[in-house]
């Protein structure tokens, strides 16, 4: 689920070692866009200077899109900067921290944390993630959950009392508010138990697509393992954007694990629509060809995204860390089995089309995908053999 972020207003309060209202007083102004108003001979007990309409000329502070101001907060015992960023898009949350932690200093004073006040969009935790990892030189291309706990570290959000992503993050509320269970939240084991009852899903299109999603797996493992690799400095951000693509891949297939259930409880709930008139058997009729065209459609999603993963593997096999040569070739091996398992899925449902032309032409873009998987798959495990 993603949260439109514009003109997003965030409200935070920034923790300093000290109790002196006066200088997180003098820090809120440094920052927000209003800023100060300027005085006679520069000195902070002079007059305030007007100009010719009699108003008080402000100098503006460095932070656009942002109201702050000072106070002393009796339930923690210290000051805080409170701030209202108006707008994310202007001025995200991760450089108000960053800006506030260098004025403070130049007061003598240090930023300890950051409370969040409200709830947040979960783009800005990912956003503040990805540039504390990026000023560290580490790769950006981990998990998202991974990422989020950077950037809970970098700003410490969970300095005053604990900070629960799930219970803070505007998308997370709205997905644990959605009862419908995932095959995706299952444990290994019990994934792997549910497809073996007897009933006709999950089945191979599912495995297909989480096959897919464990080839992209490894070989953005690889790209970070590669990224780390000590004396390959010089190289963390060529790997780091590998990553970055790695994971872009396994969470498109990750989705597709339970689209594909789902495209076949579709073409189920279709055959149990009432058929007792001709009214009724038309529209069944419809909709069995509806469920039936998505249900070929997902499977050949899943080969598309899985025949990524081919490039992926190919650029960590070639260029990788050697020692993980072995892990980009299972991610091959991987990747082949989700496009020619999900394409088994395309052909059997296409099956079921009567728009006969349809039919014809997905299952021909299956075969052209199946014949370049197996391409891809021979030549990039001619380099890892060689490099074993």
């Amino acid at each position: 689920t993603a949260v439109g972020a514009r003109d997003f207003l965030i409200a935070t309060n920034f923790n300093l070692n000290t109790t002196s209202t006066r200088r997180a007083n003098a820090i809120a102004f440094d920052v927000r866009e209003k800023g100060r108003p300027m005085r006679e001979g520069g000195s902070p007990v002079g007059k305030p200077m007007k100009d010719e309409k009699g108003e008080v000329i402000m100098q503006p502070g460095t932070l656009k899109a942002t109201k702050a101001i000072g106070w002393f907060i009796d339930e923690y015992g210290i000051a805080q900067v409170s701030m209202n960023i108006t707008d994310i898009n202007v001025t995200p949350l991760h450089v108000a921290f960053d800006e506030v932690c260098r004025c403070a200093q130049n007061r003598g004073i240090r930023v300890t944390g950051t409370e969040i006040v409200g709830l947040i969009p979960k783009r800005t935790l990912l956003e503040a993630g990805t540039y504390f990892l990026k000023k560290q030189q580490r790769s950006t291309g981990i998990p998202e959950e991974d990422i989020i706990k950077i950037a809970i570290m970098s700003m410490g959000l969970d300095d005053l009392k604990p900070f629960n992503p799930r219970e803070k993050v505007i998308e997370y509320l709205l997905e644990d508010a959605d009862k419908t269970p995932k095959l995706i939240d299952l444990t290994v084991k019990e994934f792997a138990n549910e497809t073996s009852r007897e009933s006709p899903a999950p089945g191979g299109g599912t495995i297909s697509a989480y096959m897919g999603a464990l080839g992209a797996a490894l070989g953005t493992m690889v790209a970070n393992l590669s990224s780390h690799k000590a004396g390959w400095d010089a190289r963390w951000e060529e790997f780091s954007n590998w990553a970055e693509k790695g994971q872009k891949i396994q969470a498109e297939l990750i989705i597709l694990v339970d689209e594909d259930t789902e495209a076949f409880n579709r073409i189920m709930s279709a055959f149990g629509l009432p058929k007792g008139t001709d009214e009724e058997k038309a529209a069944r009729s419809q909709a069995i060809q509806e469920a039936t065209l998505f249900a070929t459609e997902v499977p050949l999603h899943t080969m598309k995204a899985s025949y990524k993963v081919f490039e992926l593997c190919r650029a960590m096999a070639e260029e990788g860390n050697p020692n993980s040569v072995s892990d980009a070739g299972v991610g091959v091996l991987a990747a082949r089995a989700a496009v020619l398992g999900a394409g088994l899925n395309v052909k059997i449902n296409a099956s079921g089309l009567k728009d006969k032309e349809t039919a014809e032409r997905l299952v021909a873009e299956a075969n052209e995908l199946i014949a370049k998987a197996n391409g891809a798959e021979a030549e990039i495990m001619k380099i890892v053999e060689a490099k074993l």
